[in-house]
């Protein structure tokens, strides 16, 4: 017997039902690839699909943190921006983080991912569910959106500085004609690559002393400059933007729970240290103190060991 059939058998005791504490040691210690194989094994022991048993057994934030975590990279992002949509209050700042810091090859796994779950596909979702009172006001917040998965961006280093200066007077003339929509600020955004928007955006600060996003927040009552703001924000500093989802996540007033998961569980794997320095030095504070204090139960115990920390 395999290391991942004594995995399985020890998360699920038929009959008697799950233990938590075993389904933490066990799942929240393995990478992605050894839960794809813990997954396969459970199918060939039990004929059933352990994801799926997971969620009826276990319940609440602790439920949907294991859940999320269990499943591939991929469909896993293919959820979170569907439950995104799906919200009464849409939150797009699901589908700015997926554009924004996946790879054109991990985005595009996400997009197949969502249309062989959904049968349909992201742009179309993205579409159908932003609210008809802003297509109504603008198209711009959708047609930033559907550029932001649509395009594939290059991902070389090779930087123009000729063209960064010249985009920084685009978008310095459209923000003073209060143009936040036009078509050549969601151009720029929406199809540079990193390095050359980074140009753009560090060419804008040198020319007039402050980040472009301070001059959009003038017109912060609008979704659609906001929605821009946090495009631009979690482009130029992932590790910024993501420290900050984390810290309002868990200020004072309550936990936004969803927030919290989705951060640790989708950067747990690939820069979650990064941020959890980036938190103690905006906060003074370990992050695993802080959400040790927010939070409870096996949900607490189990976002503390995704954080490396043992509940």
């Amino acid at each position: 017997m395999n290391i991942f059939n004594v995995n399985c058998q020890g998360i699920w005791y038929g009959g008697w039902g799950t233990d938590e504490k075993t389904v933490i040691s066990v799942l929240g210690h393995r990478n992605a690839t050894q839960r794809k194989l813990i997954r396969e094994a459970y199918q060939e022991l039990f004929h059933e699909d352990l994801v799926k048993r997971l969620e009826h057994e276990l319940s609440g934030d602790f439920e949907r943190a294991v859940y999320r975590w269990n499943l591939d990279p991929a469909d896993r992002n293919a959820v979170l921006a569907n439950v995104a949509l799906r919200k009464e209050s849409r939150d797009y700042r699901v589908i700015i983080e997926l554009s924004c810091t996946l790879s054109p090859e991990e985005l595009y796994a996400v997009k197949c991912a969502y249309q062989c779950r959904y049968k349909r596909s992201l742009e179309e979702d993205i579409a159908s569910h932003t609210s008809s009172d802003l297509r109504n006001a603008s198209s711009s917040i959708l047609l930033l959106l559907v550029g932001l998965v649509s395009i594939h961006r290059y991902q070389g280093n090779e930087v123009d500085l000729k063209l960064g200066k010249s985009e920084c007077k685009i978008l310095r003339k459209a923000i003073e004609e209060k143009l936040y929509n036009h078509e050549d600020i969601i151009r720029i955004v929406t199809t540079r690559s990193k390095s050359q928007l980074m140009a753009t955006l560090n060419s804008y600060k040198d020319e007039h002393g402050c980040n472009i996003t301070k001059h959009l927040k003038d017109d912060s009552g609008n979704a659609y400059t906001e929605t821009l703001r946090t495009t631009i924000r979690c482009i130029s500093d992932p590790t910024k933007y993501f420290e900050k989802v984390v810290r309002n996540a868990i200020k004072k007033g309550g936990t936004n729970e969803d927030a919290l998961t989705r951060v640790i569980v989708t950067r747990a794997e690939k820069d979650l240290k990064v941020i959890m320095e980036q938190y103690y030095k905006r906060n003074s504070v370990p992050l695993d103190q802080a959400v040790a204090k927010e939070t409870s139960g096996h949900y607490k115990r189990f976002l503390l060991t995704l954080l490396g920390k043992e509940g």
